[in-house]
């Protein structure tokens, strides 16, 4: 793959780190030689929007704690990613402020005793909205893919709800199953 294209790969976000590790996107793009890194452009309590509403077995409305950013390859935007919680969960830790968390959220979930067992992803292709396509620096009429993804813990309780919006140009979803 050439130019800012990547192949993404959703394993390395779904497993805790281990102490001390720096975040898995910025050791992903690190092995391969390039620099990820993310702006956290919003974080705190919010009503949740219709999305993490139903990722999250919510009412529209209630309220969750987002995490807003733009994620970065070598200094170019390359996903927005809104990630949220239940408030129950998250509300007074660090999901619900800025500064980066580290190892990332999933360890921090892990260490609060929130572990996910059960990953459900779902992917669209659609056209942006204006401000995603100002912010990913998207040419007229350049689609996006929307990744939406619901975690769930052992009790198959939701713990976490990802919407990542990314140029579809420059993006490659690889999946890899083990089945048995």
């Amino acid at each position: 793959m050439s130019g800012s294209e990547w192949t993404s790969t959703s394993m390395p976000y779904l497993t805790p780190r281990p102490s001390g590790a720096t975040d898995a996107w910025t050791e992903e793009a690190g092995a391969a030689g390039r620099t990820g890194s993310q702006r956290i452009v919003q974080a705190g309590r919010i009503s949740a929007p219709e999305a993490a509403a139903f990722l999250l077995g919510l009412t529209e409305g209630d309220t969750v704690v987002v995490r807003r950013r733009i994620i970065e390859l070598d200094g170019v935007p390359t996903e927005l990613t809104d990630t949220y919680y239940p408030e129950a969960i998250a509300s007074g830790t660090a999901l619900a402020a800025t500064g980066r968390i580290r190892g990332g959220a999933v360890t921090l979930l892990a260490a609060l005793g929130h572990i996910g067992v059960r990953v459900v992803e779902n992917v669209t292709a659609r056209m942006p909205r204006a401000e995603e396509s100002e912010q990913l620096r998207l040419g007229s009429g350049e689609p996006v893919l929307q990744l939406t993804r619901a975690t769930y813990d052992a009790a198959d309780r939701p713990i976490q709800a990802d919407v990542m919006v990314m140029p579809a140009a420059r993006q490659q979803l690889r999946y890899e199953i083990r089945i048995g």
